[in-house]
């Protein structure tokens, strides 16, 4: 039954907080959207290995509103759980989060099936994020959230739980955990096993301080001891490793017994320096993972009581689960948008993929995109893209488009969040259709002219590691010669950190993608015929 090993990340890119689920012989599992929809993107699998996406949970506005939100804020951590016949889903939205603040709403919704339908969705107190849940061998529910309080120096104080009844609070909330070695102490989960209550938490920040760890209690209320061991995972000690920024992680047991941790981590670009910088310009000396944070996984161990992980470090590889190997047919590269509905594998950022502007039927085999407002409008932005999952790999599409005027423009993108992007666009200039790179580096703009181009051609965007390279093609292949800076598209470049506090925060990861702008809303659109990465 022992297979080859698995590699780490088992879904790469931008596929945070990762939280999973067994029913039976399946596994779910549910990570962070942020500023994307459709929100809480879903991935199944039958062996812990391979993994078939199910889109995203909350995929329409009765479940998700996105409006307004800024760059990484949105859907933060949800929590996937199965108890008496159902799925229930806890995700906490943010509003906003900078300056000392955060407007945070949590919801529950459920149902019967992970692939919906979902009910309307019960709003819970916002009082943390990381909202989840734990059903008790009684048949209770209990809501976790760490405690935010947006007060100087209470941002991060401590692990609640409430009783729930029907879906919604019952009595007060107690205390479960001030705080933990390395502080911000987020992401609870909390678990049953031989008569012990084990409370797993994030701790030390997202960044490469992350880590994993573990309390227990007999007692459901506590008080609670932490490992002796120390973390259950952590790179902070380990940045020569390929992993980093290890922790917010979710346990799970197999039908065969063996327990595994899903975690987030991070691939970064450039070495990590020992000494972690926190200020905004420090941070372009240490390592950039452009490609987000990611999803991995690691056996466990029970040593004394305690849920192990070797070395308590990520690794690349991993002995495969004791489980028959179930591989799901390859989705191809090339989409040619045949199908009636956008492909699991595109998401659109803060408005839902709707046919008043993502168009499947307009024209057979293309994708009509309607313009929406510039990169820093949080209405109505038309952006349609996909998740960069390795460092070196191209982007290709095939583009119809005629600019009726200067407000009007249409390509595709490099996209990390509206301060930071590279834009290969078509757009009016003097009177005819002009291609055009556009580089926006934490705000400021670059434009480069390339040439005037007819109505049809393709385009191309290439990840060589840390270079961005640019092609079009009218009737043949021109490769432009031009290189830009893939690691402005990073997590770590994208935090500003200035007076007061954060003012934005870099949760996502690198996407390439299908733009159109129409500024003025005079009914502009693209057609394309084709996309593949």
């Amino acid at each position: 039954m022992h297979r080859y090993a698995v590699r780490n990340p088992i879904l790469p890119g931008f596929h945070p907080d990762p939280s999973i689920v067994r029913v039976g012989e399946d596994y779910y599992l549910a990570t962070s959207t942020f500023e994307w929809c459709p929100g809480v993107r879903l991935h199944h699998s039958r062996d812990l290995e391979h993994w078939r996406p199910l889109g995203g949970i909350a995929d329409s506005p009765r479940l998700l509103d996105l409006t307004g939100v800024p760059d990484s804020g949105g859907v933060w951590a949800p929590d996937l759980t199965y108890a008496n016949g159902r799925f229930h889903l806890v995700y906490s939205v943010m509003d906003s989060f900078g300056l000392g603040y955060k407007d945070c709403a949590n919801h529950l919704t459920t149902a019967t099936d992970p692939e919906g339908p979902w009910s309307d969705p019960i709003r819970l107190p916002g009082r943390g994020f990381d909202a989840s849940l734990y059903h008790d061998e009684d048949g209770t529910s209990w809501l976790l959230n760490m405690i935010g309080i947006s007060k100087p120096g209470k941002g991060f104080s401590g692990i609640e739980i409430q009783r729930l009844e029907g879906g919604r609070p019952a009595g007060d909330p107690e205390l479960l955990l001030a705080s933990s070695p390395e502080g911000v102490t987020e992401g609870p989960h909390l678990y049953r096993k031989g008569g012990w209550h084990y409370l797993l938490a994030a701790e030390g920040g997202t960044g490469f301080h992350h880590g994993a760890l573990v309390a227990r209690s007999r007692d459901l209320f506590g008080p609670y001891e932490f490992d002796p061991n120390g973390p259950l995972i952590t790179a902070r000690d380990k940045l020569h490793l390929e992993l980093q920024k290890a922790g917010h992680g979710c346990l799970v047991e197999t039908q065969t017994g063996q327990w595994y941790l899903t975690y987030l981590t991070s691939r970064p670009y450039t070495e990590v320096e020992e000494t972690i910088p926190d200020t905004a310009r420090e941070r372009d000396a240490t390592g950039r993972s452009v490609l987000g944070r990611e999803t991995a996984i690691a056996p466990v161990e029970w040593v004394d009581g305690w849920p192990r992980v070797a070395g308590a470090a990520p690794a690349v590889a991993i002995a495969a689960p004791d489980l028959p190997a179930h591989p799901w047919p390859e989705s191809p590269a090339r989409d040619d948008f045949d199908a009636p509905r956008l492909d699991p594998r595109w998401s659109t950022v803060r408005r839902h993929a709707a046919p008043d502007w993502v168009d499947l039927t307009a024209r057979p085999s293309h994708l009509r995109v309607r313009g929406g407002q510039s990169p820093f409008g949080r209405r109505t932005p038309s952006l349609v893209a996909q998740r960069v999952t390795a460092k070196h790999g191209v982007f290709e599409a095939g583009l119809e488009f005629t600019p009726a005027t200067e407000h009007q423009n249409a390509g595709i993108v490099a996209y990390y969040n509206a301060y930071n992007w590279h834009y290969l666009q078509v757009s009016l200039e003097e009177g005819e259709p002009v291609l055009s790179l556009v580089t926006s580096d934490l705000a400021e703009r670059d434009y480069h002219r390339i040439a005037p181009v007819g109505p049809k051609l393709d385009l191309r965007i290439a990840f060589d590691g840390p270079v961005l390279r640019f092609a079009y093609r009218e009737t043949e292949w021109i490769e432009l010669g031009l290189e830009r800076d893939a690691t402005i598209l990073s997590d770590e470049y994208a935090r500003i950190s200035g007076e007061g506090g954060v003012h934005l925060l870099g949760f996502t990861g690198a996407f390439v993608g299908l733009w159109v702008q129409d500024l003025a809303g005079e009914g502009g659109y693209a057609d394309f015929g084709y996309a593949s990465y």
